[in-house]
């Protein structure tokens, strides 16, 4: 008798996407995540040990993260009742989509944005409409007003905006609180350029607001988010949450962190420097189109295809991010020490005097969103 052979069936077109990812290389130069270039301040490590010496690893991470979120209060002047953290900004928005997306129900992206917005939407069985923001990628009323015909019950704003680097105004966030839907900015690089909408959010209640300590912080590799909430929302992220998601670690690195702020902050006009000598570069480079940035970053149009451009750039050692499925033909270029940014401009400099080629099949990086 043949032998039964039983599988496990996952949900329907599972197997059919790709994971999210952002390939790396090995590469002597990576300005590809929008990392910071620099690590935290040298008293950072100090901070990190002594707090360590008092939180125990044998037992469970506090679950409310009382510390570090009172310390995060004091810092924003926001109330601790309304301070979320998380295992990364990312997670917020996850648990954000399973609290107030779900069947039958909608999410409202600007599109290009981050693409993490519509894939934990897809997660969360949660239906997506996109408005399409062109050149110069600004929010404007009209482009609030199709989002809210689509009657979303959460409206994801990316301020400043992941990829194309600029900020909306508040006042875009004010005409989105009018509806009800949650109202998701995501302020991860507020650090470097913008206004943040921390006022509205204080004066409505459906406005969140997400940070993270993964660029400004010099802390992705902690993987530490967070958010200013009201209460009410917070307590909705309770329901959807996993016990103890945010480790003693984590928490650690946290408070640790902002024991440092000051001296980590001094950091950032040396990375704004280095952006701003980016757009300035490129800009100047025959062909290319940059776009002004707010954030650690520049998002430019090559003018040749993006693939090659990107495989041109590896070959000389350098990696940069191809987001021609996000915004067609573009690369973005993140903000790295000023040898990094020589290398860069340098290696772009010496793809684009090189005659062209063809088509490198096989070789463009293969992201998947």
């Amino acid at each position: 008798m043949d032998e039964v052979r039983r599988r496990a069936h996952p949900r329907p077109g599972l197997r059919q996407k790709e994971p999210y990812r952002s390939p790396q290389r090995p590469v002597p130069i990576r300005l590809n995540t929008n990392e910071s270039p620099y690590p935290p301040p040298p008293r950072f490590a100090r901070e990190l040990s002594r707090i360590l010496q008092r939180w125990p690893l044998n037992r469970y991470p506090d679950w409310e993260a009382t510390e570090l979120r009172s310390a995060l209060a004091e810092r924003t002047g926001w109330p601790v009742e309304g301070v979320v953290v998380a295992n990364g900004s990312n997670e917020i928005i996850h648990q954000l989509v399973l609290a107030y997306g779900g069947p039958g129900r909608r999410a409202a992206v600007f599109e290009p944005t981050y693409p993490l917005y519509t894939r934990l939407a897809w997660v969360g069985y949660t239906e997506v409409a996109h408005v399409r923001v062109e050149p110069p990628f600004e929010i404007t009323a009209e482009h609030v007003e199709q989002a809210l015909r689509a009657k979303p019950h959460v409206v994801f704003v990316c301020s400043p905006n992941n990829p194309t680097g600029n900020a909306q105004g508040a006042d875009v966030v004010d005409r989105l609180a009018d509806a009800n839907a949650l109202v998701v900015v995501d302020e991860a690089y507020i650090e470097f350029g913008g206004k943040s909408a921390q006022e509205v959010a204080a004066r409505e209640p459906n406005v969140a607001i997400l940070r993270t300590f993964s660029k400004a912080f010099s802390m992705a590799g902690a993987r530490l988010g967070y958010g200013l909430v009201a209460p009410e929302v917070h307590t909705d992220i309770r329901q959807v949450r996993l016990p103890y998601h945010v480790g003693t670690l984590t928490q650690a690195a946290g408070l640790a962190a902002l024991a440092t702020a000051d001296e980590g902050m001094e950091i950032l006009d040396q990375i704004r420097r280095q952006r701003d000598r980016l757009f300035e570069g490129l800009s100047e480079t025959p062909g290319v189109e940059a776009f002004p940035s707010d954030a650690n970053f520049v998002l430019f149009l090559p003018p040749r295809p993006a693939e090659h451009v990107w495989q041109a750039l590896v070959e000389r050692g350098v990696l940069v991010r191809n987001l021609s499925m996000v915004v067609p033909g573009c690369l973005r270029v993140s903000a790295g020490t000023p040898d990094e940014t020589s290398a860069f401009l340098g290696a772009l400099a010496d793809v684009l005097e090189q005659p062209g080629r063809a088509d490198p099949a096989g070789t463009s990086e293969g992201e998947s969103w």
